[in-house]
């Protein structure tokens, strides 16, 4: 790949774990046109990195603590030469609508917008997931260099920008494993994060502030998820689902849709609930 095609003012920062079955077609959506790319890796055992280096990235190690952690040491770190960075996770991929945006915003140097939002696009089974709230999904990850950090948050964490942010069109689309056994895995291990994060509500100064008016989507969201965290032990968990499939039209997206809002928005809502119980429960029996 010429370095002229990779004209636009980028670096793109990619976390890794055995991903070789996603990043191919996450670096092929950038590759042709962002000026750099990290892949930031911590101890893959498959070929991630040989995938990496095939497309023209360069590959970091560095061992993993928690998301908000190693996104942060990227940042820090990483020797970054481009005014914007632009962080993707190995299961998404920039729409062809979302580079034009990017190579536009990104070429006017005066332009006082700091970070910019910018619309995930979930795919389930082969199937966009539209309703139920989950389209569009506004996340902050690209912003000037020096000027954005993630929240030290153990799960869903989000960049921050302490300036102004717009949206960005065009999206990112997020293609979540048509494996159910691998969706399952991966959020056992997300609920145990979040239940331990709601139970330890550890640096929240740090955290987005949750803000209904005048905020920006990232700030009604996080709003609406401490109202979520104040409600009783599994109620919510039940007045969550139903809002979400049926107030929110999430049955709308048909077959596939009803397994990804039911595992998704209730079985894994109920998984966290479950142990935060549990290690309730055993804090008392001490």
């Amino acid at each position: 790949m010429s370095e002229t095609t990779r004209s636009v003012p980028v670096t793109a920062i990619v976390l890794t774990y055995n991903e070789e079955k996603n990043l191919r077609d996450c670096l092929n959506s950038m590759a042709s046109w962002v000026q750099d790319i990290f892949v930031v890796d911590s101890g893959s055992t498959d070929a991630t990195r040989e995938i990496a280096r095939s497309h023209g990235a360069r590959v970091v190690e560095h061992g993993f603590d928690d998301y908000g952690t190693q996104r942060n040491w990227a940042l820090a770190s990483l020797p970054i030469e481009t005014p914007w960075v632009l962080n993707i996770d190995a299961d998404e991929r920039v729409s062809p609508e979302l580079r034009a945006a990017i190579e536009q915003v990104t070429a006017n140097r005066d332009s006082p917008v700091l970070g910019y939002l910018i619309a995930r696009r979930t795919m389930f089974m082969g199937q966009w997931i539209k309703h139920g709230g989950h389209y569009p999904v506004w996340h902050l990850r690209l912003f000037r260099t020096g000027r954005g950090r993630c929240e030290p948050r153990l799960y869903d964490q989000h960049f921050v920008v302490e300036g102004r942010v717009e949206k960005l069109s065009g999206d990112l689309i997020d293609v979540l494993t048509s494996d159910i056994a691998t969706f399952s895995v991966r959020h056992i291990r997300w609920a145990t994060l979040e239940a331990r994060e709601q139970e330890e509500r550890a640096n929240r100064e740090q955290q987005v502030e949750g803000r209904f008016f005048g905020g920006n989507p990232i700030q009604r969201r996080r709003r609406l998820r401490e109202g979520y965290g104040r409600a009783p032990l599994f109620i919510r968990v039940f007045a969550y689902f139903l809002y979400r499939y049926i107030i929110r039209l999430g049955f709308l997206d048909g077959r596939a849709g009803f397994i990804f809002h039911f595992l998704q928005g209730c079985w894994y809502r109920f998984l966290v609930d479950a142990l935060i119980y549990e290690r309730r429960s055993a804090g008392q029996s001490r």
